[in-house]
């Protein structure tokens, strides 16, 4: 086998990160919106080293309040809006080529920003934190449990920090809110 065949074997399945923008109030408050979602994801993607067989798509949409909400109350019932909403892609069979369709990673603007704004945040970073911790989902983390909780959220802190943001939960942790 040539050295040039065994570097494709070992090579790590592509991940493609499609960006979906439904709301013009992310372009108008961050021109650089694409860049941090991709930043994000693939910085969630390295921290959580999933076994992927195969190229793998996963898309973050850039919505509004009342995409989140309508969409939060179809699947979830729940009627109100969130900051970020994961759905994961269906279990089904795919053609030997095909590239497996992680799922979606949904944010809500006017959420996203009040909160960011409301914890003294910068958006982008906040941004950044939602789509990490909606990556996250879709690879199976969760924070039900207790002890789910403190492993996705030492995650996030990895991740984020890679990324040059704060531990946004350093606060509530500092408060005994654990």
């Amino acid at each position: 086998m040539s050295d040039r065949s065994a570097s494709r074997l070992r090579r790590k399945p592509a991940i493609a990160i499609d960006l979906a923008e439904t709301s013009p109030r992310w372009r108008e408050r961050l021109p650089r919106r694409r860049a941090i979602c991709v930043a994000a994801a693939e910085a969630a993607f390295a921290a959580a080293k999933p076994r992927l067989t195969r190229r793998t798509e996963v898309s973050v949409v850039l919505a509004d309040d009342a995409l989140v909400r309508r969409l939060n109350r179809q699947w979830r019932r729940i009627d109100a809006a969130t900051n970020v909403l994961s759905f994961p892609s269906l279990d089904e069979e795919l053609p030997p080529k095909a590239p497996f369709l992680l799922g979606d990673v949904v944010l809500a603007y006017e959420t996203v920003s009040r909160e960011a704004q409301e914890q003294g945040k910068d958006i982008a970073d906040h941004l950044r934190h939602l789509v990490v911790h909606g990556i996250l989902h879709l690879l199976g983390y969760d924070h039900d449990e207790p002890g789910e909780a403190e492993q996705m959220e030492a995650l996030e802190t990895q991740v984020l920090a890679r990324l040059g943001v704060a531990d946004p939960y350093a606060e509530r942790q500092a408060a005994g809110d654990d």
